[in-house]
């Protein structure tokens, strides 16, 4: 989704989950939740890697120099890809929950 058309859906204000790092599906938050699932050692800064902010938007869309659309959160310094970010916690092709998603667009 470009910031054109994020700005075009989503007003300034817009409660969203944002995901600062990597999103859950990412092999490395995969692999630390295995891991912690099995016992295993797990790095204590390495556990909350897909660390979700339940927040608002406070900035419009803006692509960056090298191409990224990215917008800015509440409690959050600086902007998040838009491709960590769902509105109302939903991808924002198919409207499912991020667990949910098979279409493509939460990736």
């Amino acid at each position: 989704m470009t910031a054109d058309e994020w700005n075009a859906l989503y007003p300034v204000g817009t409660r969203v989950v944002a995901y600062p790092g990597v999103r859950p599906d990412n092999p490395l938050a995969v692999g630390v939740r295995r891991a912690k699932a099995e016992g295993r050692f797990v790095d204590p800064r390495d556990v909350d890697l897909a660390r979700s902010l339940d927040t608002t938007t406070r900035s419009r869309a803006w692509t960056l120099g090298h191409g990224s659309p990215v917008v800015a959160v509440d409690g959050y310094a600086g902007g998040i890809c838009l491709t960590h970010v769902y509105p109302g916690g939903r991808c924002p092709t198919c409207r499912r929950t991020f667990e949910d998603c098979t279409c493509g667009g939460a990736r």
